[in-house]
């Protein structure tokens, strides 16, 4: 196989059929809006829509990169950890779309970029996360994390700083809908929460019972602070609507953040079943 196409390999050395498919995922929501400007199916503001589409599709990826590693605890799944370097490019990818669409939007006129990044909070802490993600994404290559040893690693940790000033600025710019936004929060919050147990409990299935149970109530109450703070709505009536379903609105973040988890959790126990069972099978035959 050819130097080009190491990046596609495993460890075994095979073409990975998992990165392929990665790939895939990574381009299709660039492939679908494409689609959509072709087909003028964008709204009366394309180049705005086109910009907000790509910022949510650069925190989905930076949080799907993030949750790599707790995946391959809690599903016991060694190959996720090939995919860690793709999604957080792909993030990087996609952030260099949202603002090269920006500035499409103002007309090019670099001056009133930089005024409106300086000017306005949330556009400067988007600015700050998104600098930090290219600095990232640069230095994520082999001969990278060769020159820079064990520096490598602490400078890869602000992917967990970065990520949570690209979700501020992600809630501030939604405005009076914040629904994705907040859902987006509820999965840092799992992720976080996740983090910051003890090593030897991280694969417990206990402790996934309990993420799925504490990340939609930390959920719930960020949501109903932002209301409360930034639209001036009781926070107790957010709190209230978390903890009824309207079949028109649908669930809540926190919510989908409960259903998320226990995607999760689902997983997590039949990835566990399979395996116990595919070792008592031979164990059985031995025995016959």
């Amino acid at each position: 196989m050819s130097r080009s196409w190491a990046v596609w390999r495993d460890h075994a050395g095979r073409l990975s059929q998992l990165k392929l498919a990665t790939l895939a995922v990574l381009v299709l929501p660039g492939a679908v809006l494409l689609v959509r400007m072709v087909a003028h199916d964008l709204g009366a503001r394309p180049i705005t829509e086109l910009t907000h589409v790509t910022g949510d599709w650069t925190v989905r990826f930076l949080l799907a990169s993030l949750a790599v590693t707790p995946l391959r605890a809690v599903w016991d799944w060694g190959r996720v950890l090939l995919l860690r370097r793709m999604l957080g490019v792909g993030a990087a990818v996609y952030a260099v779309l949202h603002v090269l669409l920006y500035v499409v939007d103002q007309k090019f006129n670099l001056w009133v970029v930089g005024s409106e990044i300086v000017l306005r909070f949330y556009l400067t802490i988007g600015f700050v996360a998104f600098v930090a993600m290219m600095i990232l994404a640069v230095t994520s290559t082999d001969g990278w994390q060769k020159r820079l040893g064990a520096r490598w690693k602490r400078l890869h940790r602000l992917v967990f700083p970065l990520t949570l000033l690209a979700l501020f600025h992600y809630v501030l710019q939604s405005k009076s809908d914040v629904t994705s936004a907040i859902f987006a929060v509820g999965v840092f919050v799992w992720l976080g929460l996740w983090r910051l147990v003890p090593r030897r409990w991280q694969g417990r299935p206990w402790l996934l019972v309990v993420l799925m149970l504490l990340a939609p109530v930390v959920t719930a109450l960020v949501e109903g602070l932002w209301y409360g703070l930034a639209t001036g709505v009781r926070a107790s009536r957010v709190l209230w609507a978390n903890l009824t379903f309207d079949l028109d609105i649908g669930l809540r973040p926190s919510g989908n953040v409960l259903v998320l988890a226990g995607l999760v959790l689902a997983v997590a126990g039949i990835r566990r079943l399979w395996k116990r069972r595919g070792r008592l099978v031979p164990a059985v035959r031995r025995t016959a």
